[in-house]
């Protein structure tokens, strides 16, 4: 079906031409207009909601009375069915779809859009009267704008027609083409040269702006109208539209032609109507030029506010280009420091290297602590004594496991910190080795203590000697001894 009823395009599906000529629109007021009949599917969205419960039943009635047995009516998603006798039931209660029933109701007893806005017409014995509505005025008003009030149109600012009172049938004729409800479009021949400088001169302020005598033809005649051009200041919703009035007026009457006194003719009425014409085409003219010099003096502020604007910017782009030419020395500037930095680090990166090799060099574990004994740094030879590793960095260092049987280390280290008086000792491992432990405050340049630094020097081999001297020479002794 697709294939059949539907045209391919890039973004979807266009139903075929031929099922489109099948459409037809037209405007249709279900609750004044007759039905439509033996229809098969109705869309009802979002209307019943702005109606009363009577009516919103009385439309239900009609709806079945329009669908064909098993038809189907889509409602609003805030609509419900309210019919009576159950004429419908639903298909998806959800998206409100529903079918059509059987027939139960007879329809010669509903009443129809006819009837939705006035009562049944039943026999009566008793002769009633006559009782005045309540909206007596808005019915007089009604009256009096269709049958008595003179032709109208209401256009906004650009001259389109937003409301038309009376029949302007003898003042206006749509344009031939495309749909143009523009009012200069549809003026009819003499009209047109007349509302523009009168609609301008409406604009200007709210005082009513009239031309009488103005001729406009009329399907080969003519017809005498007097305008009258009127902005609108109240309401505020209709405010700064103009309402145009026309009057219609009778054949100017022509002089009887008398003989003359003094050899000369009066006026005729040709005379009078360009007289007429000659003076609206000097208003207008008038109001041309008065506009020409508003737009003038409006020019020549613009002019003057252009020039004030242009010497801004210049003045902003003269600042701009110092602050670019202060940005380049201040990047000039960086640059230079970062250089001097970057050589810093360099030198830093060397030195450190030269005291990394200098301690490794040496051969003697070194354990560098601040002033909380917490670790800042230590050397590789280090790692045979405590069970470190370069996480352990600002850890406490009375934290780590050691082999060396030194327990009093903590308490030494907080003594030198306090008298800043170096300790030295010597200790033995668990694996019988020795060690000369050295506890030193550490100095900064400037003469600062900020910290410790605890050296280890294996004396294991000294020992050994020393016992072994130490053994020789008691055998020496004892040999002396026993000499008589």
């Amino acid at each position: 079906r697709i294939g059949r009823f539907f045209t391919k395009e890039v973004n979807g599906f266009r139903v075929n031409t031929a099922i489109r000529e099948m459409v037809v629109f037209a405007q249709h007021s279900v609750i004044k207009d007759a039905p439509f009949t033996k229809l098969e599917l109705l869309f009802c969205r979002n209307l019943l909601i702005y109606m009363e419960t009577g009516l919103q039943k009385k439309l239900m009635n009609l709806f079945h009375y329009s669908l064909n047995i098993g038809g189907v009516m889509i409602l609003g998603s805030a609509e419900t069915e309210n019919s009576e006798n159950k004429q419908f039931t639903p298909i998806d209660a959800k998206l409100k779809i529903y079918k059509s029933a059987e027939r139960s109701v007879k329809y010669a007893e509903l009443d129809f859009p006819d009837s939705f806005s006035q009562p049944k017409r039943q026999p009566s014995i008793e002769t009633k009267p006559a009782t005045v509505p309540d909206n007596i005025q808005t019915l007089a008003d009604q009256v009096l704008l269709q049958r008595f009030a003179p032709a109208s149109v209401l256009i906004n600012t650009e001259g389109d027609i937003l409301y038309i009172t009376g029949r302007t049938g003898k003042y206006l004729e749509p344009a031939a083409g495309k749909t143009n409800w523009n009012i200069y479009a549809m003026s009819r021949e003499g009209l047109n040269h007349e509302l523009p400088g009168a609609i301008r001169k409406a604009k200007l302020n709210y005082d009513a702006v009239k031309l009488h005598n103005v001729k406009i033809g009329n399907n080969g005649g003519a017809q005498i109208v007097d305008l009258t051009f009127q902005q609108i200041e109240k309401p505020d919703a209709i405010k700064g539209t103009i309402m145009i009035v026309f009057n219609d007026v009778a054949d100017i009457p022509r002089p009887a032609k008398r003989k003359p006194k003094t050899g000369r003719q009066n006026s005729t009425v040709r005379e009078q109507e360009l007289e007429l014409e000659l003076q609206r085409a000097n208003e207008e003219l008038q109001i041309t030029r008065e506009e020409a010099q508003t737009t003038q003096e409006e020019l020549k502020s613009t002019n003057e506010e252009m020039q004030s604007s242009n010497e801004e910017l210049q003045s902003t782009n003269e600042e701009l280009s110092t602050s670019k030419e202060e940005m380049q020395s201040l990047n000039e500037e960086l640059q230079t420091v970062n250089n001097e930095l970057q050589s810093k680090i360099t030198d830093f990166q060397v030195a450190n290297n030269d005291l990394r090799n200098l301690l490794n060099s040496t051969d003697i574990a070194t354990l560098f602590l601040d002033k909380d004994l917490n670790i800042r740094r230590f050397t590789d030879q280090l790692t045979s004594l405590f069970k470190l590793r370069q996480t352990d960095i600002g850890r406490p260092f009375t934290d780590l496991v050691t082999d060396l049987q030194y327990p009093e280390i903590g308490a030494d280290a907080h003594e030198v910190l306090k008298t800043l008086v170096f300790k030295e000792k010597d200790f033995t491992t668990h694996d019988q080795r020795w060690f000369k432990v050295r506890i030193m405050p550490y100095r900064t340049s400037d003469d600062h203590i900020d910290g410790l630094v605890i050296t280890f020097i294996d004396i294991s081999l000294a020992k050994k000697l020393e016992a072994e001297l130490n053994d020789k020479i008691a055998i020496l002794r004892k040999h002396q001894l026993d000499k008589p």
